[in-house]
């Protein structure tokens, strides 16, 4: 339930706040409630994750996403996510979630999510995820012209390119391995 209402919470700050440019930055607040928790009394690792949805979705609708994804039935999908956890968030705790488009290429969006408390950063979170169609993907930069950016990717920041070198297998050549793991994306 608890969820159900930070998504009515998102949802309404975002339909009556201001809206954002394309590579605008989300901020929504949350505070870390007792069923956040696991056992060691510090926010659940997986709650992280499902709250990073409400910041992508925030970012969204502020961004003008949404209007020109169900214009087009488009199916936004998440492929990869990593995370790193810094501090712990404690019971309590009010904090920001922060979610920016970074980049893409011909298939994927790449987003940054910055769990912060004040100035100090709490966790990281870099995501990567496609629009689909009846057809197959949607390519980003089709995404980003409807949405009203004219130009080229932002140049991506190294922890994104760390984390794209990680993430292709040992000896794939260019354009294969983990996505066409995945079939489904």
């Amino acid at each position: 339930m608890n969820l159900i209402l930070r998504l009515l919470k998102v949802l309404a700050m975002a339909l009556t706040g201001s809206s954002l440019p394309p590579l605008g930055e989300s901020v929504v607040r949350f505070r870390v409630w007792p069923h956040d928790l696991d056992l060691n009394m510090h926010m659940n690792n997986g709650r992280y994750l499902t709250v990073m949805d409400l910041g992508r979705t925030d970012l969204m609708i502020r961004c003008r996403m949404l209007g020109v994804v169900l214009k087009h039935h488009w199916r936004p999908m998440l492929a990869a996510a990593t995370i790193r956890y810094r501090r712990p968030l404690a019971p309590f705790r009010r904090y920001e979630l922060r979610t920016r488009l970074v980049g893409w290429d011909q298939k994927w969006f790449f987003m940054e999510q910055r769990f912060m408390v004040g100035g100090d950063l709490y966790a990281y979170a870099l995501v990567k995820g496609v629009f689909k169609d009846g057809r197959g993907v949607v390519p980003p930069p089709r995404v980003a012209q409807e949405i009203g950016h004219q130009g080229q990717s932002p140049e991506w920041p190294e922890a994104l390119s760390a984390w794209l070198a990680w993430e292709k297998p040992a000896g794939a050549d260019q354009g294969q391995g983990l996505d066409e793991a995945a079939e489904g994306v």
